[in-house]
């Protein structure tokens, strides 16, 4: 076993800087991109011809990034050690027809993606970023990351129940936001204000993905800064681990008895049902063309994917000091105590026992200590992309995570150690 690794706040700094720089699916795999360079991986494009060259190579396909290293040695039925995560979280996306408003007031018509806490965007300053879609076929990425929009609540004076009764919000009346004054709503303008930020000519924007975000920066919290709050840690702090964890496995110099995979897919938060997510056929084409690329036959394929094992990294339910009875009993992750093993014996989790060896395996490899999550028997659990993994490809998946607070919040909170203890784990799982 390795010595415990000593807290380096240097990475959790640097996973602040990547929450900032990713504020969606298609910047966070950029800002991927861009550390996987500087380690020496090159991006390949999927319509060209591959071959079987060692070193470190990356697919990016809109909010998604399959990143693999095939070292010294590799042949062609390698098996592959795989770190699944997703891009997206849930927020407020921008509709066709943005343009609307009422009563002197100029909106942005938006449409609820995922589960959001609906009540964290209300009085809160937004922000707006995503992919412009030009005329002559290429993309651009935009971000507003300054104050434009915000979802003003209702007065407590005209809604004297609220505090009694809760809050109540309907989608569609309730959280569209504001970003100006006038009565004047013509279509158009809010893409024409995008063009003009992006420095792009009037009417060159055909298409847009558009999304809100908070402008509040991430910040360390408490008396001695142990905690860490701030957006789409779900699951960009998985995103970030496992890229730290790819690069530094590929510019260690070790001999490696398996090629470690980076796949973060986006629209896990709404099924994972498309050509960049978990459920659609990108993760298993790039592994096959890999495997295609060394030489390797439909044999070698099939002997390469039974040897292969994902670890399906995504967040957690920390046990809330507040309403402790939600969770189960005997399970209570806590926060900087390690990773968690996520378990559910309905497969809404991956894991099993053979599972939980091999995490077990990397934690100690690590030095690193985990925990273990079951949901409570009377609340159901989410999901996450590992049984898709699991069943999709037939490979062996591990569901695990960090423990936060405030899941699907515009604003989440999380030990300060835990990103790197995840980090280190998922190296030394990679290593194999």
């Amino acid at each position: 076993m390795r010595t415990p690794p000593r807290f380096d706040r240097g990475h959790t700094d640097d996973l602040m800087t990547f929450l900032t720089a990713s504020p969606s699916p298609y910047h966070a795999v950029a800002s991927a991109a861009e550390r996987l360079e500087k380690a020496g991986f090159r991006q390949v494009s999927e319509t060209d011809a591959w071959d079987g060259a060692l070193g470190g190579k990356y697919v990016l396909r809109g909010g998604a990034i399959i990143a693999w290293y095939v070292p010294e040695g590799a042949t062609s039925h390698t098996p592959f050690r795989i770190v699944g995560a997703h891009t997206d979280s849930p927020n407020l996306r921008v509709k066709p027809r943005p343009d609307s408003g009422a009563h002197g007031w100029r909106q942005v018509a938006v449409e609820i993606y995922g589960g959001p806490l609906l009540n964290s965007w209300l009085d809160r300053d937004l922000g707006l970023a995503g992919r412009l879609s030009l005329r002559d076929g290429t993309s651009r990425l935009v971000n507003i990351d300054r104050p434009l929009l915000r979802v003003p609540q209702l007065a407590v004076h005209l809604d004297r129940t609220v505090t009694s009764e809760g809050l109540k919000l309907d989608k569609q009346r309730h959280l569209q936001p504001i970003w100006g004054l006038g009565d004047d709503i013509r279509d158009g303008d809010l893409i024409a204000f995008l063009e003009e930020e992006s420095g792009l000519p009037k009417g060159e924007v055909t298409g847009w993905d558009l999304m809100t975000h908070s402008v509040e920066p991430p910040a360390y919290l408490g008396r001695d800064k142990e905690l860490l709050a701030g957006p789409r840690m779900d699951n960009l702090l998985s995103v970030h681990a496992g890229t730290a964890a790819l690069a530094a496995v590929a510019t260690s110099g070790d001999e490696l008895p398996h090629i470690p995979v980076l796949a973060a897919f986006d629209h896990e938060e709404n099924g994972s049902q498309s050509d960049t997510g978990a459920d659609g056929p990108l993760l298993g084409g790039v592994l096959e063309r890999s495997v295609f690329a060394r030489g390797g036959s439909y044999e070698d394929r099939a002997r390469a994917f039974a040897g292969t094992v994902c670890l399906s990294s995504d967040t957690g339910h920390a046990v809330h000091p507040n309403y402790a009875e939600r969770h189960d009993p005997t399970h209570h992750p806590r926060a900087d105590e390690g990773p968690i093993l996520k378990v559910n014996v309905n497969n809404r989790y991956a894991t099993d026992g053979s599972g939980r060896a091999v995490f077990a395996a990397a934690c100690e490899r690590a030095g690193v200590p985990f925990q273990t999550f079951v949901s409570n028997n009377s609340m159901p659990c989410g999901t996450t992309i590992g049984p898709i993994t699991a069943a999709r490809h037939g490979i062996r998946t591990v569901d695990i995570g960090v423990a936060i607070l405030s899941m699907h919040s515009a604003r989440e909170l999380c030990g300060a150690k835990d990103p790197y203890l995840l980090a280190n784990a998922l190296a030394a799982f990679l290593e194999g």
